[in-house]
């Protein structure tokens, strides 16, 4: 077996748990209760996916040579209109 590496984003959800995308993985979203959850939703999610790209005759992309990164950025105040 090939060793894939896929990044993922974990996002928090108001009610509780993360919501995870896989984004190399156009519609792989799931969620799980917690990040351990998550995770483990995260993989089964992806398993499913490259068996569905693998069954199609598609070619299964990874993300071994992007990564993640962050920036900040200073936005002026917004304005709130009081009707």
């Amino acid at each position: 077996m090939k060793h894939r590496h896929f990044n993922l984003i974990f996002k928090p959800e108001p009610g509780g748990g993360f919501t995870v995308v896989v984004p190399s993985l156009p519609g792989c979203v799931t969620y799980g209760e917690n990040l351990e959850a998550a995770k483990t939703m995260a993989k089964d999610a992806i398993t499913g996916y490259l068996a569905s790209l693998k069954k199609h005759g598609e070619s299964i992309p990874s993300d071994d040579a992007s990564f993640f990164s962050t920036i900040d950025i200073t936005t002026p105040p917004s304005r709130q209109s009081y009707a």
